[in-house]
């Protein structure tokens, strides 16, 4: 990186910081901390959920999948009407009804304080893993970009962590949100600035494939039953609607958002944002990684190492920002990663400081000033576990789609499966559901890790390779649900609800 990409990314993590002080002057109870006293524009809430749900690792796993894998994980954006209907009409009308802090404390009068610590704890576990995962990825990303060997890593790690956390556990949500906004332009003109360039080397669109790039892509069918097929487009559809529609349902960051909002007309406008954004920005960096494939096909003595395109599909991306993108525009791009970083660091902490706070501390309610001191400790001492939890998340294997999969839809399904009963059935009962979940986050481990398991069962089992699956990552979320809410309603009507007293 030239000098000029160096200030343009310092400029960049110094205004956040300068822009979470700003927003900390309106602070005066933790109602403003957390959900901005509930009275948001729409508008950036919308961007914010789109900026947070998308974070850096699908900012670099969209291309990589695509251009190692293949473009049917695009077609996963057809399900985004299904998704609004069932969220816009199913779920806001029922949620927007309770106005609550934490999503979690909607459980309690139904199934008792145990359901709801039970989502709580499950909400930090799987927003830990995601967020040190996430930090992970990123970091060795940057250190290829700028230049630096991967054992540079924890030091990255390090300073992307500081500046998030400055700001978020300054500004609190308000902070949050409108860094989304900004960080959101960031990334996404940050594939523009790669696609126009890629486009500017080549003379044109000759990188756009006329046909089905049959030795680098998989074979991806619309229908298989071979449960072993990595991606199809009826799985594809079937899981994104499934996750999507369980995060909102579920997720404290997805109904913090939401919660933001004035009413469910506008908590609405926010998801129909989320979407529409999530579909532009999703096709964008589909087509940079269509892009980069037609680029290194042309040019292959500029791949980063010995070996096919396909093999390292993940590292592309960020090894063309680094070596292909003239200065100036190699700054923006850097900033746009480190924006999508930082989008989901600060959202996390925040969420898991709400939850922390209402749920197990029991301190969210105080209106005083001194609430809003101790969330930004908490919110201080979430940053420096996952710093510390990032640098021990690596050995989750499969490219940067399969890990994303492998772990932030182990406990998506469950967490929104709380919820469904809590609302939505009334004889659930409290040993019924802590059945359901069980099974359901059974099936979703032994779904994700069914490859390493098989193996440690038999090791002469036969798989082409260490991270083939003979069940796809894309069942995990349909098999959890269906298995969860299965046995949950069975296990319900075995043992029958007895009076839970909210305590």
């Amino acid at each position: 990186m030239a000098t000029i990409d160096w200030i343009i990314v310092v400029t960049y993590a110094i205004f956040t910081v300068i822009l979470g002080w700003f927003c900390s002057r309106k602070q005066n109870h933790a109602n403003d901390y957390f959900v901005g006293s509930g009275k948001m524009n729409p508008l950036i809430v919308g961007i914010s959920l789109f900026a947070t749900l998308l974070s850096t690792i699908s900012y670099l796993a969209i291309p990589g999948e695509v251009l190692g894998k293949g473009p049917v994980y695009l077609t996963n954006y057809l399900a985004y009407p299904f998704v609004f209907l069932v969220v816009g009409s199913v779920i806001l009308p029922i949620y927007m009804k309770q106005r609550v802090t934490s999503a979690y404390a909607l459980l309690e009068d139904q199934l008792g304080r145990e359901i709801r610590l039970l989502g709580g704890t499950m909400f930090l576990t799987l927003r830990l893993v995601w967020m040190s995962l996430m930090v992970h990825l990123t970091s060795k990303a940057l250190a290829i970009m700028i230049g630096l060997d991967e054992d540079y890593t924890p030091l990255i790690v390090i300073v992307v962590s500081i500046f998030a956390v400055t700001y978020t556990s300054i500004g609190g949500i308000r902070a949050v949100v409108l860094t989304d906004l900004m960080q959101t332009i960031l990334l996404y003109g940050g594939a523009l600035l790669v696609l126009g360039t890629i486009t500017w080397k080549m003379n044109g669109l000759a990188w756009f494939p006329t046909e089905w790039k049959s030795e680098i892509w998989d074979v991806q069918p619309i229908f298989s039953l071979d449960p072993s097929t990595r991606v199809t487009v009826f799985g594809t559809v079937l899981s994104i609607f499934l996750w999507t529609v369980c995060t909102s349902a579920g997720d404290q960051v997805s109904i913090q958002r939401f919660m933001s909002t004035s009413d469910a007309k506008a908590a609405r406008k926010a998801i129909a944002v989320q979407l529409t954004v999530g579909m532009v920005v999703g096709v964008t960096l589909g087509l940079v990684g269509i892009a980069l494939l037609g680029f290194y096909e042309a040019n292959q003595n500029l791949l980063p190492m010995n070996g096919s395109i396909k093999s390292q599909a993940d590292k592309l991306f960020s090894h063309f920002i680094a070596s292909s993108l003239p200065p100036v525009v190699t700054g923006f791009v850097v900033s746009g990663l480190l924006a999508a970083a930082m989008s989901s660091i600060d959202s996390g902490i925040n969420s898991i400081t709400a939850v922390l706070m209402n749920d197990f501390f029991l301190k969210g309610s105080r209106g005083s000033k001194q609430s809003v001191a101790f969330a930004r400790r908490i919110a201080i001492a979430t940053g420096i576990l996952v710093a510390l939890l990032s640098f021990i998340v690596g050995v989750v294997p499969g490219n940067f789609m399969a890990i994303t999969n492998k772990t932030v839809n182990l406990l998506t399904v469950p967490i929104a499966l709380l919820f469904f009963f809590a609302l939505y059935v009334p004889f659930a009962s409290r040993t019924g559901v802590l059945i359901g979940t069980f099974c359901s986050i059974t099936s979703a481990i032994m779904i994700a890790f069914s490859g390493p398991i098989l193996r440690l069962i038999n090791p002469h089992f036969g798989l082409e390779s260490p991270i083939d699956d003979p069940i796809s990552f894309q069942w995990i979320t349909p098999v959890s649900l269906v298995i969860g809410l299965t046995i949950g309603l069975v296990a319900s009507w075995i043992f029958p609800k007895r009076n839970i007293t909210a305590r």
